[in-house]
């Protein structure tokens, strides 16, 4: 693949949506761009519980790709709004399916970054017949080194001041687990009460997730109904390991092994760390593996943009349209 820069394609409005009900008492927000008659691929955002914004649709070339996106259970426009019940991995698997077997579709790439991307991954494990390729970004595997260092110990060393203002809303009696400290918080009865802690999650995430500070995510994670989703659905996951098994993603590895796939990593990555990348790279030698050498997690960081610009592009020649 090239490896000059490539900037996003240009800003464009989706040409159908709908609201698709599934499991009570969630309702989706789905959206269509780009050419009907293209190459689908379904974009998975992060979080869990980050919803899509406009520039999502501007990784894929619109006059070949049929581009889907979604909102997942309680976040976006999906609705109800930071709903915990009946959400989880395999809920959001189910989904997708629904999703695809709603707009007709028999096959499509799967774009996914953070947490998408271990979405992407247990999706496509899950249903590896109807997945043409897969692109993936800042990979997170759902283990508990990867959500320890995060939210316990570890990225402290790198940034005392924020994690300083992370740990600031819990007493010192529970700070010996955090995630569960928040939890506690961001299921409390009380709105103030939930609204501190998620201002206080989402705010300690997003001033991690590039390389150079970003006033723009910063301020994106910190608008209200942004930060009491993905802060409460989150560390709903969390807790619950992702309602996964142990390395589940790994393990499972050999059911996409012939789905060809490319792997965008930041090697300054510190919400979910180049380690966990390499790892998925050492177990699916056959996919593309790109290091960008000035990135960290953002996918707007350019050395990663221009990498997923590349990859569907690359894509979009190589796949025909089943």
């Amino acid at each position: 693949m090239k490896t000059s820069l490539r900037a996003l394609f240009p800003p464009l409005e989706p040409h159908a949506s709908q609201r698709l009900r599934v499991q009570a008492p969630h309702e989706l927000y789905v959206e269509e761009c780009g050419n009907p008659q293209g190459l689908p691929v379904i974009f998975v955002h992060g979080g869990p519980g980050g919803g899509c914004i406009p520039d999502n649709r501007r990784f894929f070339n619109p006059a070949r790709y049929r581009i889907v996106l979604f909102d997942q259970r309680g976040c976006g426009r999906s609705t109800p709004h930071a709903e915990l019940q009946h959400n989880t991995t395999q809920a959001l698997v189910a989904d997708m399916e629904r999703i695809r077997e709603t707009l007709g579709i028999q096959r499509w790439v799967v774009f996914g970054g953070s947490w998408g991307s271990t979405l992407a991954l247990v999706y496509a494990e899950t249903h590896p017949q109807r997945v043409l390729a897969l692109v993936l970004r800042g990979i997170f595997l759902v283990t508990g080194p990867e959500l320890h260092w995060f939210y316990q110990d570890g990225i402290q060393h790198l940034f005392p001041d924020y994690f300083e203002d992370f740990v600031a809303p819990i007493p010192p009696a529970e700070r010996q687990d955090l995630m569960r400290a928040y939890y506690r918080r961001l299921t409390s009865p009380e709105l103030q009460v939930r609204r501190d802690a998620a201002e206080a999650w989402s705010l300690f995430e997003a001033r991690c997730s590039s390389l150079l500070p970003s006033k723009a995510i910063v301020e994106h994670f910190s608008e209200p109904d942004m930060a009491m989703a993905i802060a409460r659905i989150e560390c709903h996951y969390f807790v619950n390991n992702c309602f996964l098994e142990p390395d589940q993603i790994i393990r499972g590895i050999h059911r996409i092994r012939d789905i060809p796939g490319v792997i965008v990593q930041g090697r300054y990555d510190v919400v979910c760390p180049a380690a966990s990348a390499w790892r998925l790279h050492r177990a699916w030698p056959e996919a593309e593996f790109r290091l960008i050498p000035d990135a960290g997690h953002a996918s707007s960081e350019p050395g990663t943009c221009a990498a997923l610009v590349e990859a569907t592009e690359e894509f979009a020649r190589r796949l025909v349209t089943k």
